[in-house]
């Protein structure tokens, strides 16, 4: 099986053994020591490797985090009643629901040629049993119109997000939902076939369990059997996939969470290596033993993080070794601003886009074999309880701007000159210099084999 337009052509590795979450924090250390190449890790020139033609370059984003006007869902009650995390009401988020042909036109604007979004079952069917035509309609002309700009759809079926009546009913705890889960699916899936669509069923697993564990919340038992369930639903969504929609790639995106990412993995990765079509990665920080901001992270205090550009180069190195016969798609990278505001060491949206372009480009020379890359998020959103982080390449005041104009951030000509140029100059020196000892590669990197970009760093502190 092969994606058009270039795509690289898609393995079958074998099924990995379970790994349960009681020994993931082992399996984390195991995999943090035996990360990467340290002779690939070697290597000090600048990144020659070029983005092939028919590469897949896409903008991102979620239904529920910026449609708006959106129906009862357990993310619209956990917004309500003030659940962990939340901050600001809902609103209308950034209303792509109604502005979705001008916000498309900013994509395709980019040059992008893939157009993620999800199509949220709370939309479809707002009561069991009952499909909304208008929400039909309106996901079937968002397809529509992604195809006519010349871009791909990238549809995720569940982006933590589900109806009302599911919540009613148990959520993940009851089995049923597992089965009403598929049935939506299939009745997406196929509608939208044959349409070129790459498949996402979950999106990140293991924040979707977090984020219920804090906003329902959840017990540990709950949380062992919504992972269990998740498990067992994407390997039937993926045969069905299959089964439905020939040819169309399937995968879930896996977030990638520094030193704990073994635990991250076990949520849903380790137990269907063998029913993905591509290594989907979503990464936005990384760890060192100079800069360990990532724990901001757990705060949602996003745009205190320090970016660790190099750390991408290990975590791709580090997946395609475990699965070599797969190609690699970044379904996710961005940075956060604190409201839109400039950060305070000076370092840019801009400058974070091409540095991490720098440090695929440094993997792919080394043997990484790249799929495909989504810059989160088009537009400003909701991001699970706030508005105050900014992950745009365009800017919207959702809370202070009764027009929600789209603002232009210095990324947007940044993106659009990549992908002209199909990656950053053979010369780029990146603005963030690696630091010591990542945790990602400790091996190579605390060894000082870190893969040094050329001199001339403007370093920023």
């Amino acid at each position: 099986m092969s994606v058009s337009g270039g795509s690289p052509v898609f393995g079958r590795p074998r099924r990995a053994r379970p790994v349960h979450l009681l020994s993931a924090l082992a399996l984390a250390v195991v995999l943090t020591l035996t990360a990467g190449s340290p002779a690939a890790a070697e290597t000090a020139e600048p990144a020659t490797a070029k983005f092939p033609p028919g590469f897949l370059w896409g903008v991102a984003t979620s239904g529920f985090q910026s449609e708006g006007s959106f129906p009862d869902s357990n993310w619209t009650r956990y917004a309500d009643r003030k659940a962990t995390g939340v901050t600001d009401p809902y609103g209308n988020s950034v209303d792509f629901r109604h502005r979705y042909p001008s916000d498309l036109k900013l994509a395709r604007g980019l040059g992008a040629n893939v157009f993620r979004t999800s199509v949220e079952w709370s939309r479809v069917e707002p009561r069991r049993g009952f499909r909304d035509p208008k929400a039909i309609a309106y996901y079937d002309d968002l397809v529509r119109r992604i195809k006519a700009a010349g871009m791909r759809p990238m549809l995720t079926l569940d982006h933590w997000v589900y109806p009302g009546w599911v919540a009613d009913q148990g959520a993940w705890d009851n089995p049923r939902t597992q089965d009403d889960w598929l049935r939506n699916a299939r009745f997406v899936v196929d509608r939208y076939k044959r349409q070129g669509v790459v498949w996402i069923t979950f999106n990140e697993a293991s924040a979707y369990i977090y984020k219920e564990l804090t906003a329902r919340p959840m017990d540990l038992g709950q949380m062992l059997k919504m992972r269990d369930a998740l498990v067992r639903t994407h390997r039937d969504a993926y045969d069905m996939i299959h089964a439905v929609d020939p040819g169309a790639p399937v995968s879930s995106n896996v977030a990638y969470g520094s030193p704990i990412n073994g635990i991250f993995d076990a949520a849903l990765f380790n137990e269907v290596t063998d029913k993905l079509d591509f290594i989907g990665i979503d990464y936005y920080y990384g760890a060192n033993l100079q800069n360990g901001t990532a724990a901001y992270a757990l705060t949602g205090e996003f745009w205190k993080i320090d970016p660790e550009p190099e750390g991408l180069y290990y975590v791709l190195k580090n997946y395609q070794r475990r699965l070599p016969d797969l190609p690699v798609y970044i379904v996710e990278n961005g940075m956060s601003t604190d409201n839109g505001k400039p950060r305070t060491d000076g370092y840019t949206r801009s400058d974070h886009l091409r540095d991490h372009i720098y440090w695929i480009q440094r993997a792919m020379a080394d043997g990484v074999k790249m799929m495909g890359y989504n810059y989160w998020s088009l537009t400003d959103n909701y991001e699970w309880g706030s508005y105050r982080p900014r992950f745009g390449l365009y800017t919207v005041d959702a809370l202070t701007d009764p027009s929600l104009a789209r603002r232009p951030t210095d990324a947007v000509p940044t993106y659009r000159s990549i992908i002209a140029d199909r990656g950053v100059p053979a010369g780029y020196v990146p603005v963030r210099k690696p630091g010591w000892c990542s945790i990602e590669d400790p091996v190579a990197t605390c060894l000082g084999t870190t893969p040094t970009p050329p001199a001339g760093y403007r370093r920023t502190e």
